[in-house]
């Protein structure tokens, strides 16, 4: 259910800048969104999952947050994420 280190490393290397940047927006974005594919499948199972949905929903308002932020500062980048991670606006 959680994103291993190995597929961390993998959205690390495709959307970071070198392979320890961790903290950028686009790496925050990336892992975020493969958290919520991962809850969101869990919660296909088990729909009264109320602690798990809350956390889902926390997710995606947090990610909805680093979105509008890169979308504010770097339009260009911006698009290219939501590209990748088929993301609607």
């Amino acid at each position: 259910m959680a994103v291993t280190k190995e597929q961390k490393a993998a959205l690390v290397k495709e959307f970071g800048k070198s392979e320890t940047d961790t903290g950028s927006t686009e790496v925050q974005i990336a892992v975020l969104t493969a958290r919520i594919n991962d809850l969101t499948e869990h919660l296909k199972t088990h729909k009264h999952d109320y602690h798990s949905k809350r956390g889902l929903i926390m997710m995606v308002g947090k990610r909805r947050s680093l979105l509008d932020y890169l979308k504010e500062n770097n339009i260009q980048s911006y698009r290219e994420v939501i590209g990748k991670l088929n993301i609607r606006k």
